[in-house]
């Protein structure tokens, strides 16, 4: 068995204690750099806001064809731009195309899971729906994250209030099998 002197475990051992926290502060400084990166989102492009805003307008006028072209206009511009997805989900949600809104609001959800107008409008949709449990979880994350009176909490304690949507029912009287 050899014997291995203190002095030369010292020396072996001295040089990885010296670069151990260099190494730390450098793992450090790539960590939080790269988390706060991911965190971040680039602000819209400012032209996409102005088409936004342009479809809502048109949404109020009620052009809802030509607002879900704008908002389409927008995303082309910017597509990771949440408020447009908004929008046009809440423009397709207008013409009764409940499960194409649901999947516009959850790709905002997906990015965004805190984004309170993507969780009022999803729990709307599925209201209308008549998905009623599942409307009642987004309102309680929507009351949890905004509180009870909220313009999003109170909008969507509204829509479950209301029930399925009238042209739901009558799609669901129009499904029903005829008797002979």
């Amino acid at each position: 068995m050899t014997d291995v002197s203190v002095p030369e475990l010292r020396n072996k051992f001295s040089g990885a204690a010296r670069l151990g926290p260099a190494f730390a502060a450098l793992f450090l400084v790539f960590a939080l750099s790269n988390s706060v990166a991911s965190l971040s989102k680039p602000p819209p492009d400012p032209r996409a806001v102005i088409m936004v805003q342009e479809g809502q307008l048109a949404l109020s006028r009620g052009d809802t064809n030509g607002a879900i072209d704008t908002f389409e206009a927008a995303l082309a511009l910017d597509p990771g731009f949440d408020e447009a997805f908004v929008a046009l989900a809440d423009a397709t949600r207008a013409q009764g195309l409940t499960g194409k809104s649901i999947d516009y609001y959850r790709r905002v959800l997906d990015s965004n899971p805190r984004h309170f107008g993507a969780l009022a409008g999803e729990g709307q949709a599925l209201a209308q729906k008549g998905a009623l449990a599942k409307a009642r979880r987004n309102l309680a994350v929507l009351q949890s994250l905004c509180g009870a009176n909220c313009p999003e909490t109170i909008d969507l304690r509204m829509a479950i209030n209301a029930g399925p949507s009238a042209s739901l029912a009558a799609e669901d009287a129009g499904a029903a099998p005829l008797s002979n």
